[in-house]
């Protein structure tokens, strides 16, 4: 993940995050049998954001 780039990153978060949206909806709906999926989901996008925080943090850095 840390050798992708932002663009990349943020394509991938936004579509686990519509991911996480529609696993809410199925489980609701009782048509998920993996309930794990959605946790798994949920940490990926914090992995991802992770990522994100620290090039970010890095940035800020450089610049001073």
């Amino acid at each position: 993940m840390k050798n992708k780039a932002v663009s990349e990153i943020e394509k991938e978060l936004n579509e686990l995050r519509i991911k996480r949206v529609n696993l809410k909806f199925d489980l609701a709906a009782g048509k998920v049998k993996n309930i794990r999926e959605i946790k798994n989901v949920k940490t990926s996008i914090a992995q991802l954001l992770t990522v994100l925080a620290e090039r970010s943090k890095i940035e800020v850095e450089n610049n001073k």
